[in-house]
Formats: C-alpha cells, structure tokens, sequence
C-alpha cells in the first residue's frame, strides 16, 4: 500500500449490491469502475520534490473539444478523455511512469483503506425540514399552529442587531455538494474489468465521476473482510448516494 500512496483513481460508479464475507456475513457494498487510468503529462514540483501525474478517464468526442483542448490530445496521440485530473505522487512513486502508460484498479489491493470523493445528487429546492432535518412548527398539529406546519419559523432579531446573520438555515438548493467519504474499505478487486468492491455507500448518482484515494487517516489495524463470489456489475443495484 505504502507504494502507491500518493496515487488515486477516476472512475464511476456502477451501484450498489451486497457480498458475503468469509464468516457469512453480508456486506453492503458500492461497486466502481475505476480505471483504466491513461497518463496524460508529468510536471516535476522541482521545490518540494514531488511530480504531478495528469491523468485521464472515459472517452469524449472531438466535436465537444475546443482547439486547444483538443491539440493537447493530437500532441500526446491519444484519444480525448472526459475527465481530467492531477494526482501528487513523491519521486519514488512516480518511478516507471510515461505518458500513454495506464494504472487501474490493480494499485489498490484487498482491505486497502480509502477516501473516496464524489458529488451528491441534486435535489433542486428544498424546505427546512427536508434540506436540514428540522422539526417544523407543531408537525403533530398540536400547539394550535396551523398553515405553517412545514416553514422555518422566526429568523431576525430585535433592533440590535437588526439582521440575519450569515449562515442561518434557511430553504434553498440541496444536493449537488462535492462530499468526500473517509476511511472505505476494499472488499473486492477485479483487476480484468477495474472494479472495485468497497464498502458503504458513496455520494453520488450511478454513472457519476468519483476520485478514489488512499485515506489520509485509516484506522488503525482492522480485520480484512474478503468476498467469496465474483464480481457481476452487471448485478449492481441502484442505490441512494
């Protein structure tokens, strides 16, 4: 694990599913295809002694390009990626790397610990109750409040200081937040196809984009859960992100 520690991988996510683990127990599970990852460019960070590794996932066609976007692509003679992104790797880990070259879910092995970003589905206008939990005025439709069971309720002040402070929670566009899940284990690996088995729940609709990284704080030595079938994404089911 420590030698790829710098790396990361784009890829998307398939859905949701369950395994079962070698004690029998079933293990909820969100599968991504991640990778396969094409080299785009290496930029050496000469004052810190690290290399930025540019990389590129999916396909685009030509038409959606500009001129320089896609004069970047004729230049290397690779095909135009939908997705780019950069990754900090130390010198040691860059070490074999070369434009056109690939990485996939293989950098990963089993019961590997990771950060995995993606961005929320959208919800489009929401209430307080729906974008922040409240409770609402007499939900029960006690207290002899009626019409305004679901509204936020009083947001000012008195004269001092006379306003709203910045902040307050209010209605307003939920969904569409770039979240970032902490400590996600892998609980399965399919190399051939680059999928990923790891556990939990990821944010995000089905095929969207999601950078996975190695966490920058894994927990402390925890028991590997391995599955015993093999991976179908095809089986994946569609699951809430």
């Amino acid at each position: 694990m420590s030698t790829f520690r710098g790396k990361g991988l784009l890829g998307t996510k398939i859905g949701m599913t369950s395994v079962f683990n070698e004690n029998g127990d079933q293990v909820p599970v969100t599968v991504v295809r991640a990778g396969p990852n094409v080299i785009l460019g290496l930029k050496p960070v000469v004052a810190e002694g690290e290399i930025n590794v540019r990389v590129g996932f999916g396909q685009k066609r030509e038409k959606l390009l500009n001129k320089p976007e896609l004069g970047v692509f004729k230049k290397l003679g690779l095909a135009p990626s939908r997705y780019v992104r950069e990754f900090r790797l130390k010198q040691a880990e860059a070490e074999g790397l070369e434009v056109g070259g690939t990485w996939g879910a293989e950098i990963f092995p089993m019961g590997a610990w990771l950060d995995v970003t993606g961005v929320s589905k959208g919800k489009g206008f929401a209430g307080v109750m729906k974008r922040h939990n409240m409770a609402g005025q007499g939900a029960r439709g006690s207290h002899g409040v009626h019409e305004y069971h679901r509204h936020v309720g009083a947001i000012g002040q008195r004269k001092t200081p006379g306003r709203v402070f910045p902040g307050k929670r209010m209605p307003g566009h939920m969904g569409v937040d770039r979240i970032t899940v902490r400590n996600l284990q892998v609980v399965g690996v399919d190399e051939e196809q680059n999928l990923l088995l790891i556990r939990g729940a990821i944010p995000g609709h089905n095929d969207g984009l999601v950078v996975v990284r190695p966490a920058i704080k894994p927990p402390r030595a925890k028991k590997v859960e391995t599955t015993k079938r093999p991976i179908n994404p095809m089986k994946a089911s569609k699951g809430r992100g």
